[in-house]
């Protein structure tokens, strides 16, 4: 009851901006490029500039952006068969390896040349590199990222899906790229999930090829999200190294153990759950399986949906409209980068 009065309405307030958008996107499959994540964001950042006075909802709000936003990633961990992406990981491996690495060094040349701030510079590289706003939400925790760094890093990434979406088709067309290099292509170079599967849609509808190429770059995607793994535990490794150094100086001490992201942990768990027991079971068993893997998979993506409005109620539009353009600009060059070493890898692979 405690929670209830202290949470209850911050919490009440993040469901009523994220149910809408979250249905006017199921409802609106143009919408789909766009994200509910992103309405979410922008809806709360439009709402926090009429409310006055948050003080009655903040303890929700806060609770939403750090704990429902980590249980989202939590389930996301039961919409990936690791057996099923392995097959198509032997393929795309080399490919999804470059661009990330490619990624997050292109990521920390520009913040080092251009002076962006160290977290945002982590979480614009991460979620260019890996899965957008998924890699965002597992990373921000990590890093203690702050809601407006947050904010900022899923602005710059929306940004640059859209316009993946939008092009990559028809790019992808003009280079003579066949169905599965496409989808490589789109599975590797297009930052989020929705953006990937609006991109591949696309190609199946205009060459005719009745979705698969929408499956082949799922499961690539999903491949790269596996490197959250890797990452998460590396900067949780790093955070906890400079604040040794800090609390060494200062006399406190530091163990991994505060740092450790435990959420990423029940993720790897999630993913081994839904591999052991859709290998494992058959008939009426493996199709509720699925179903509840389904379900918890959708419940993932509204937990986002729920906990980036909580970001939004919590960023200032203003301040992040006059500090965007060197994250911009970072978002450009990761962006580019990543589209061209896919297509150079694929060539030098001998795949185009």
């Amino acid at each position: 009851m405690d929670f209830i009065n202290k949470k209850g309405k911050g919490l009440l307030l993040c469901l009523v901006i994220a149910i809408p958008a979250w249905l006017l996107v199921r409802m609106t499959p143009a919408l789909e490029v766009v994200g509910a994540p992103v309405l979410a964001i922008l809806a709360g950042m439009l709402l926090t500039m009429i409310i006055k006075d948050k003080s009655n909802v903040q303890s929700g709000i806060g609770f939403t952006s750090k704990y429902i936003l980590q249980l989202a990633v939590v389930l996301l961990g039961f919409g990936l068969n690791l057996a099923t992406i392995g097959k198509v990981g032997k393929t795309s491996l080399p490919i999804i390896v470059g661009t990330i690495t490619t990624s997050l060094v292109t990521a920390w040349v520009i913040h080092k040349l251009m002076h962006v701030p160290s977290k945002i510079s982590t979480l614009v590289g991460v979620g260019s590199s890996i899965c957008g706003g998924s890699a965002i939400a597992a990373t921000a925790p990590v890093i203690g990222a702050s809601d407006e760094e947050i904010a900022q890093s899923i602005s710059v990434i929306f940004f640059f899906n859209v316009l993946a979406a939008l092009m990559f088709p028809t790019l992808g067309g003009l280079i003579g790229l066949s169905n599965e290099g496409f989808g490589l292509f789109a599975g590797t170079a297009v930052n989020d999930t929705s953006s990937v599967t609006a991109a591949a849609s696309t190609w199946d509808t205009l060459h005719h090829t009745a979705g698969a190429v929408l499956d082949y770059a799922t499961i690539v995607k999903l491949t790269r999200t596996l490197a959250i793994i890797p990452i998460t535990l590396a900067l949780a490794f790093i955070r906890m190294s400079k604040e040794k150094a800090a609390g060494g100086q200062g006399g406190a001490k530091v163990s991994f153990k505060s740092v450790f992201p435990m959420f990423i942990l029940y993720f790897v768990l999630a993913s081994v759950v839904t591999t052991i027991a859709t290998s494992a079971l058959s008939g009426g068993s493996l199709s509720a399986a699925n179903g509840l893997f389904s379900f918890l998979k959708q419940l993932s993506k509204f937990f986002i949906v729920m906990a980036m409005s909580a970001i939004g109620l919590n960023t200032n539009l203003v301040k992040l409209v006059k500090s965007g353009g060197k994250p911009i600009v970072m978002g450009f060059c990761c962006w580019v980068a990543i589209a061209c070493v896919s297509l150079l890898l694929q060539h030098e692979m001998g795949m185009l």
